[in-house]
This record gives C-alpha cells, structure tokens and sequence, in this order.
C-alpha cells in the first residue's frame, strides 16, 4: 500500500500544492485531476522520490518510502507524460531495449499480441520519430506490459488519444486492477474512466 500524508511542496516560496493526502491499495484507481500547471506532474514526482517535497510523508508498506525505495521501485512503472523510448530507433529496437533493461520474462507471442491490440503491429520497423504524437504515447503503454509491475504511476496518460485507444487504456485499467494491481495517474481531462479515489489539484 502506498499512503501519501499532508504533503507539500513549494518552489521560490511559491506553493505548488499542500497539504495532499491520499491511499493507494491493491485494486485501487487514484486520479489526480486538474488544469495545465495545476502541481500534478509535481506531485506525482515527489511520490516517486524524484523531487523532494516540503512537508509530509510518503509511505510505501508500512514503511517511510525513502527507507523502502529498492523495494518501491521493484513494483512501480511510471510513464511521464514524455516519451522514454528513442526517437531515431525503431518501435522492434526499443522494445527489445525495454525488455534487456527489465529483464522481462514477457516472452515475444504476449509482445505481438500487445502490438496488434495497440495496432502498432504493422509498424515496427517504423522509427519512432515518424509516429504520430498518439502512436508514440500508445508505444509507451507497451512499457506497461514488459515491465509487469503492481503499481502504475502514468502522467496525462490520455492525452492526444483518439477514442478508441481511450477505450483500450480503459479496459487495460480494468484488467490491470482484476488483477490486484493500482494505478494513480493524472488527466486535465474527464477521461471516463472509473475510479476508487479522486484528487483535484
């Protein structure tokens, strides 16, 4: 369980949000919702240790996640709302990139499945940087599947998505938390998506 508690943060005495509390269990939607500059991607990044919030605490089983970050990390996949994969190798290159640097145990049947559901199948020797802006945030989704974690932490993971690749992360949520997983992601938009908890920012 990961158990965020009044946090806060601020920037050249500006404060970006505070007070922010919030439970992420096992089968368990969180969205943070809010405009453009609204302290979301802020936020998700000081739950993830990467930026150093102002006040409050962050747990993660029990445990203060800066005393429990090896093991944090071993269950956690964050999507930023950039691309992580390389532009000037193709979509089959960064695919096996991703699954040596995560040693997946994903074997190549489940990947082309995952291709062809995303309809990315008939790219992959397409260089990701001719993709369309909702080709190359589909391709991370793939991430998603390789890495095979419990928690997912996705930043405006919606956007630039055409309804029909809304609906696939929609069922991919779904699948994902019948299986005990969670996810906590960020949306300036009304995604339609079900969720357990929401915070507006």
């Amino acid at each position: 369980m990961l158990i965020v508690k009044d946090l806060s943060v601020e920037r050249l005495n500006k404060k970006i949000f505070e007070n922010i509390s919030l439970s992420l269990t096992p089968g368990n939607i969180t969205i943070l919702k809010g405009k453009n500059g609204a302290g979301k991607t802020t936020l998700l990044k000081a739950i993830l240790n990467i930026i150093e919030p102002s006040f409050g605490s962050i747990y993660w089983k029990g445990k203060l996640l800066k005393k429990n970050l090896y093991d944090f990390y071993n269950n956690v996949t964050y999507i930023p709302d950039t691309t992580s994969s390389l532009k000037k190798l193709t979509i089959k290159d960064n695919v096996n990139i991703w699954k040596r640097f995560f040693i997946s145990n994903i074997n190549n049947a489940q990947i082309e499945k995952a291709l062809k559901t995303l309809k990315l199948d008939n790219y992959l020797n397409k260089k990701v940087g001719t993709l369309s802006f909702g080709e190359t945030k589909k391709l991370e989704f793939l991430r998603l599947i390789i890495e095979n974690k419990n928690v997912w932490i996705l930043d405006e993971p919606l956007s630039n998505l055409d309804e029909d690749s809304i609906e696939l992360v929609k069922q991919t949520f779904e699948d994902h938390c019948a299986k005990e997983g969670s996810i906590i992601f960020s949306s300036h938009q009304n995604p339609g998506i079900y969720v357990t908890e929401e915070m507006q920012l």
